[in-house]
């Protein structure tokens, strides 16, 4: 396996085992996966790549294909762990993991599975994919001596972002299912929006405005008004233009209130996740709500003009949480975002 899909196996498991979800009393029919990434074996193709000119095409690996294709992680999650429900994969750049989980919400609503592991995963650290990045002016170009202070979302000397990977997997489960075991349900999934900017291939539609319908469609499948909503877990990227856009969105939704709601980019503490960012960021949601406690954006110092609201500056704070949405926004203009709200019985 290349090392995206052992991210995904092993955050399955873990994730099956925080869940406490015994599968041999399980209905392996009814479990599936949706797990994503938004590059897949990067390694895999520049290792392949050298030795098919080192050494000829004979000499090329015959797992070559199955390590490099992208949906080869939520393969090997089923297979791992004997799932039988649907399995798929969904790349959307850095909204995959939002829209694994998003559309995995949508599976079950749908009566076609019980539960499901969804989210995304990644691990394109390379010299290739640097290289990629550094050139579009996305990396991060300060701090380069001092990278703990390099992410800095929202902040006015913000230069880009500093890229991670890992994987972030959670196990959904129906309301009734969840209950009728006695599962530690940390919150409630109740809003997915998925749109399109339609705009540009890198760059977000100006002022947000397709960002902002995103989250509007996330709330209204919720049932909730911007207003019942108490953190926003922000794409936050340390980019000049996201950060921006994403801020012109939070207005536009919130509008007069917008000061009013808290919103941070863990992206400040773990760096760009790629693929993987948008689940392991609706973890952050779902703890925030579970324990009323607000992430922190560290390395926020400067104010920045235009960019005013509450970015919960380097301290994580306590507040009640009644819920939580999760923004996640993907080159070629994918936008996906997320709700999640407190669990009451």
């Amino acid at each position: 396996m290349d090392r995206y899909a052992q991210f995904a196996v092993v955050s399955a498991g873990m994730a099956l085992k925080d869940a406490g979800l015994d599968l041999d009393k399980e209905n392996r029919d009814r479990i599936g996966a949706y797990v994503g990434a938004g590059i897949g074996g990067i390694e895999t193709m520049h290792s392949t790549y050298e030795r098919l000119f080192e050494k000829g095409p004979e000499r090329v690996s015959p797992f070559f294909i199955p390590m490099m294709i992208a949906n080869m992680a939520a393969g090997q999650v089923a297979i791992n762990y004997g799932l039988h429900g649907p399995v798929s994969c969904i790349v959307t750049a850095c909204a995959t993991g939002a829209n694994c989980v998003g559309d995995a919400y949508r599976v079950m609503q749908r009566g076609e599975a019980d539960v499901m592991i969804a989210g995304g995963t990644e691990a394109s650290i390379s010299e290739a994919a640097s290289a990629g990045f550094a050139a579009m002016k996305a990396l991060c170009t300060d701090h380069n001596d001092d990278p703990a202070h390099a992410s800095r979302p929202f902040d006015k000397n913000r230069s880009g972002f500093v890229m991670g990977e890992g994987a972030g997997l959670v196990v959904l489960e129906t309301l009734e299912h969840a209950e009728a075991r006695g599962a530690h349900i940390y919150a409630e999934l109740v809003g997915y929006g998925s749109n399109s900017d339609g705009y540009h291939i890198t760059s977000p539609a100006p002022h947000g405005e397709y960002q902002a319908k995103c989250m509007q469609l996330a709330l209204d499948d919720a049932g909730l008004r911007p207003e019942d909503v108490d953190y926003v877990n922000a794409h936050g990227t340390s980019t000049h233009m996201n950060d921006l856009c994403e801020t012109e969105a939070i207005k536009t939704v919130w509008g007069a209130a917008a000061k009013d709601v808290a919103v941070s980019s863990i992206k400040s503490m773990t760096g760009h996740l790629l693929g993987a960012a948008g689940s392991v960021e609706l973890i952050a949601s779902a703890l925030a709500v579970e324990n009323d406690m607000l992430p922190p954006t560290i390395n926020y110092e400067t104010p920045d003009e235009g960019l005013d609201l509450d970015y919960v500056p380097n301290k994580a704070r306590a507040k009640t949480v009644r819920a939580a949405i999760s923004n996640s926004f993907g080159f070629g203009g994918h936008n996906a975002c997320l709700v999640v709200k407190k669990y009451a019985k």
